[in-house]
């Protein structure tokens, strides 16, 4: 399957070593998801999308950009293909307008059921997609779920109308896909962001997440050091926030998110966490390390 990487800082920071230089940064896990790769990133508030379909850790524009990117706001992928072709409109991360969004499995039987689920998607945004993926109409109809809640165009949605749309898509998917009885389910787990809301979303696929480290390697000179860098939060807000399918070695701590759970941080950098109850997003406290 594919390999999902997301961060949200209250500070520009570059992401080259989660990217590039790691032991297992996500070039050296191109190796096993060498379908391609794509990096979004915001400047301004506005959106910034680079892809590719060469493997990452062949790919020496993949290292340029990992090299030059500082944001507060980034989300990469790798791609593994098992639904469409290896081409650029298929690689991940996709993008409407400020929304990006990355998914890592796939939708249990989707030859038969891709009809019906892009008949739920609303004309005036269906026509946007572009390539053959079910990620990518899994991402139109988040969107219109969403839209039936706000103003897509909204910058300020409040998270739990986020969280509430993206718990909707899943269980939605489930609905029309799954057939518990031949144990076949969908692999739906998911990272969104609009720039200032990040939200990762588990669903029978990994997925890990990082707010502080055992030592900041910057703490030396960072303005902005807080307890919060190098402990667990106790007010809830956070100054980093890390999304990754499986653990990137340095000094981040790391925590699995459960299944069936959902778990980001506000415009805010307030850290939220709730479970998934079909359609429903039900607030919780996070897992502890």
């Amino acid at each position: 399957m594919c390999r999902l990487f997301g961060f949200r800082s209250i500070i520009q920071s570059q992401v080259h070593r989660s990217l590039v230089h790691a032991e297992n940064a996500l070039a050296v896990q191109s190796r096993k998801h060498s379908d391609g790769w794509g990096v979004a990133y915001y400047i301004a508030g506005n959106p910034h999308v680079i892809k590719s379909v060469v493997a990452a850790i062949e790919d020496q524009i993949f290292k340029h950009v990992s090299g030059v990117v500082a944001s507060q706001t980034v989300v990469a992928h790798l791609r593994k293909a098992t639904v469409g072709d290896v081409n650029t409109l298929n690689a991940h991360p996709f993008q409407f307008g400020r929304w990006i969004f990355a998914h890592n499995g796939e939708i249990a039987r989707y030859a038969l059921v891709r009809d019906r689920l892009r008949t739920e998607v609303t004309p005036d945004l269906r026509r946007f997609i572009l390539g053959d993926t079910d990620s990518e109409v899994a991402f139109y109809l988040f969107l219109t779920l969403l839209s039936q809640r706000a103003d897509l165009h909204d910058p300020n949605i409040p998270f739990d109308t986020v969280a509430e749309a993206l718990a909707e898509t899943a269980a939605r998917i489930r609905e029309v896909a799954d057939l518990p009885q031949d144990d076949l389910h969908s692999k739906l787990t998911f990272i969104l962001t609009d720039g200032r809301l990040m939200l990762g979303l588990r669903s029978r696929m990994p997925l890990r997440f990082s707010t502080w480290k055992s030592r900041c390697r910057d703490r030396g000179f960072c303005p902005h050091l807080s307890p919060e860098c190098e402990a667990p939060s106790h007010t809830g807000r956070v100054n980093h926030f890390l999304l990754a399918s499986e653990e990137l070695q340095g000094n981040n701590v790391w925590i699995e998110l459960p299944e069936d759970s959902l778990i980001g941080v506000d415009d805010q950098m307030h850290l939220r966490f709730g479970t998934l109850h079909g359609a429903a997003f039900s607030p919780a406290l996070p897992p502890e390390p």
